[in-house]
This record gives C-alpha cells, structure tokens and sequence, in this order.
C-alpha cells in the first residue's frame, strides 16, 4: 500500500467524493465541493488510487504552513474502508514535514489507540430517528417536553426554508463574545449553503412568536442518511419560552421514521451535552490531534 501526498491542483475529485460518498465513515464535511468552499487551501493524502483519502486543510503564517481545522467543518480526517489503527497512524505519519503545527479534528472512524501519535477524545452527539415519533417524542426528557408546550401555548410557529441569512443575522450577534467568526467565514458559508440548497442538500428552521419575530433558528445540511444541525442563530427573547426546544422537536418530527441521524455537532461543553442529550441523544466519540515541530522559539510561543 501507497499512501502519497497530492497537491490540490492534481486531486481527481470525481475519485475522491467516490471514495468519500463509498465510505463507512462518510462525512459531508470531507466532500472536494465542501473543502473548497470552507478551507483556505487543502491538499491530499491519498492510499492507492483513492481507496482511502485524508484532506489537508492548511493555512500559511509568517512563512511557516500549519494545519488546522476550517469554521463549520466538526472533523475529517482518513475516510475509506476498514480503517484500523495501523493505516490511521501510517496516514499521520504520512503528513508532510512541511506542516509544523497540527491542530485537527478526526472522525468517529478513526477513534483508536495509535504507536505513534497521542490523540485526545472530543465528543457529538447522534440521535437516530428510525422510530415513529411519538416513540422518539416519550424518550425526551420532561424538561424539553415542558418547554416545547410552554412554547406552543405562546402561539410559537415552526416555519421552514426562509433565506439563510436571518439565521446567519442571528448567529453573527450570538457568536461575537464567544467566537472568532468574522464576516468573511459567514461568506464562505453562505455560498456553501446556496451551493447544497440547489441540490435540496440544505434547508433553515426557524421558530417565530405570535409577532413574527424569529427566537431561535438553524440551517440543516442533508446528506447521505445524516442531517447536520450546522449552524444556529438563536434570540435572547427565545431562551426562556422553550423556541430552542422546538426547532429541534419540528426537524425530529419532521424526519421521525427514516434511517438517519441528526447530527448536533457536539458538545464538549457539559450545558450543551446535557441538552442534546435530554432529547435522547446517545455519544459518538471523535479523536483530535494537536503536534508541535514548530522551531524551539516559536514552539515555546505557541504554547
């Protein structure tokens, strides 16, 4: 077996959403028309004709190339079949010394113990929905069933497929105290969007009150059996009256009785994790490796 690094410009992308779209552990985030919208560049790692691919999603700073992990992308890493621990480790050691800091996210398919490299564990959370709903519906927590009553009484609407950038408004103003998002990753992320929803690949959720005012929102990207609840935009006046609860009760509702999973995207913040999983979301574990060869100085700096 080859494993060989592959620029971008010699990537066969039409090989590599096959490769991506056949395996076990696919993802939409690794797809060439996803990484060319959210990474700033990316390159390859490629075994034998593409019987099994990692992306390299790479930025360049004062000279020195480092990897990281793009805005709206939870993790990639090797994607094939019969990833083992052996091919995983052999793929890291395949990446080029030329990327002196690594700070990336794997997948749940690449969730091992390696010889070679310390990873460390992240955490999802994955709700099935091949249930009838109301079997879906009685394995929520009280607490959420509470809130999604007290939302209905307040005459709260779910409504669907309204432009994008209402939920993106939302996000910008929730995300300023938290996060380094700036106006150029929501742009990115837009046309990633209009990209999947021309392909019926991607949709917005929204609750609204009696007023027409939208409390709590999300866009949703669909693919192969999974839905991804990627991006939310939620309204201070939404917290209290249940709105959050609700969306996430109508996109269950919505898809109750199909074989897929909804997607939340995390957490490894403990207030977030008992959320998902007070509507009966189960854990799905995902490694993530950090490694320093930056120079003795800029090591030191880094840290």
């Amino acid at each position: 077996m080859a494993i060989i690094y592959v620029p971008y410009e010699h990537i066969d992308k039409e090989q590599w959403d096959a490769c991506i779209d056949s395996a076990g552990n696919s993802l939409l985030y690794a797809r060439s028309s996803y990484l060319d919208c959210m990474a700033e560049q990316w390159d390859a790692l490629v075994l034998d004709d593409y019987k099994a691919v990692m992306p390299l999603t790479w930025r360049k700073k004062y000279g020195i190339c480092y990897l990281y992990q793009p805005y709206f992308t939870a993790c990639l890493g090797v994607f094939g079949k019969g990833i083992d621990a052996a091919l995983l480790n052999d793929f890291l050691q395949h990446i080029p010394a030329k990327f002196k800091y690594l700070d990336i996210y794997l997948n749940h398919g690449n969730f091992f113990q390696l010889k070679d490299f310390q990873l460390y564990e992240r955490m999802n959370y994955v709700l099935a929905l091949q249930e009838p709903y109301e079997k879906l519906f009685n394995d929520f927590r009280d607490n959420i069933k509470r809130n999604i009553k007290k939302s209905e009484k307040l005459n709260c609407v779910v409504q669907k497929d309204f432009p994008v950038e209402e939920v993106i408004r939302l996000a910008t103003e929730q995300s300023r105290d938290f996060a380094k998002l700036g106006e150029h990753d929501f742009g990115k992320f837009k046309k990633l969007y209009h990209l999947l929803h021309a392909k019926q690949q991607a949709i917005t959720y929204g609750v609204f009150s009696s007023t027409n005012e939208l409390l709590a929102s999300c866009v949703l990207f669909i693919s192969r059996q999974r839905l991804y609840y990627i991006l939310v935009g939620n309204h201070p006046n939404g917290k209290t009256i249940g709105a959050s609860h609700t969306l996430i009760n109508a996109i269950i509702k919505d898809h109750a009785g199909k074989n897929c999973l909804l997607d939340f995207e995390g957490s490894d913040i403990p207030s977030l994790a008992f959320f998902y999983s007070s509507f009966g979301a189960a854990e799905e574990k995902y490694p993530a490796l950090r490694f320093n060869r930056l120079p003795r100085l800029l090591r030191f700096l880094k840290k």
